[in-house]
């Protein structure tokens, strides 16, 4: 069994278990930990995840952050100047940005067929490394998850810290880790 069937496996067998209802939205986030290298096997197999969730009983929707950068860069206004001077950039990624990410996502988050039984999947998160940090993305919308999100992290998890694509700095969080290393971490 490949690396993302034992994710898949360890994902199904959480997401199978009676959900807790009275949850932060923070302690509602699931993330699947697995190895940078992996990305590309993981968005083939997806469905995996998705049968597993809708075999558990639960709604499944998912959401690609892969093009969300060109997105905005594209509607921006002096987008052609900040191609020139990559380094006028910065502020508007620390906060423009930023917001239109989070906004993205809550799009999702938010949808009407989206309920406290459904499964908001994100996947493509490395589509926002060096422009903005997922950390702070989830910040924004931790109080629109009503049912549970679902991370695919590309990246490590150890002592309770998740870094993507194996960066230096990394951060806490307190969503479910499933690892390929020990399953659903009991923390």
């Amino acid at each position: 069994m490949g690396r993302i069937e034992v994710l898949a496996t360890r994902y199904r067998n959480h997401i199978s278990a009676p959900w807790q209802r009275n949850l932060a939205g923070d302690q509602k986030a699931i993330f699947v930990v697995y190895p940078k290298e992996d990305e590309r096997k993981l968005r083939t197999r997806l469905e995996l995840f998705e049968m597993a969730t809708i075999d558990a009983g639960h709604n499944w929707k998912s959401f690609n952050f892969t093009k969300t950068f060109s997105s905005w860069m594209a509607n921006t206004e002096y987008r052609e100047l900040y191609f020139e001077y990559p380094e006028d950039l910065t502020m508007k990624l620390q906060s423009a940005f930023l917001q239109y990410a989070a906004q993205e996502l809550r799009n999702v988050l938010t949808d009407p067929d989206v309920n406290s039984n459904t499964v908001v999947a994100v996947y493509g998160v490395a589509g926002l490394y060096g422009f903005t940090k997922v950390s702070l993305v989830l910040k924004e919308v931790v109080h629109d998850i009503r049912g549970r999100l679902l991370l695919f992290f590309p990246g490590e998890f150890d002592n309770n810290n998740y870094r993507l694509l194996d960066a230096r700095d990394g951060w806490n969080y307190l969503a479910v880790p499933i690892t390929l290393h020990n399953g659903v971490s009991d923390s």
